[in-house]
């Protein structure tokens, strides 16, 4: 059995006043590593300490980081 997916149609807006909302990306390890300035095992190490975004699966060898979580951690660091 396939995994249900929305129709696109369903994800337009309503009416041409209305704004699309924000697409969410997800971040491979090399883009995640290249924005917040850090290696792959200190990463790691922070998000067992729950210091970082978790990362999400989607198969046996891909992990990937929610863009928008990434983006408010940097923030946060930032404004500390």
């Amino acid at each position: 059995m396939s995994p249900e997916f929305p129709n696109v149609a369903d994800l337009r807006p309503t009416s041409d006043h209305e704004p699309a909302a924000p697409t969410a990306r997800l971040l491979r390890l090399p883009e995640v590593m290249a924005r917040v300035g850090l290696g792959r095992s200190a990463i790691y190490h922070r998000m067992s300490e729950g210091r970082f975004p978790r990362s999400r699966s989607l198969g046996p060898k891909c992990a990937v980081w929610v863009e928008a979580e990434i983006d408010a951690w940097v923030r946060t660091i930032a404004s500390s």
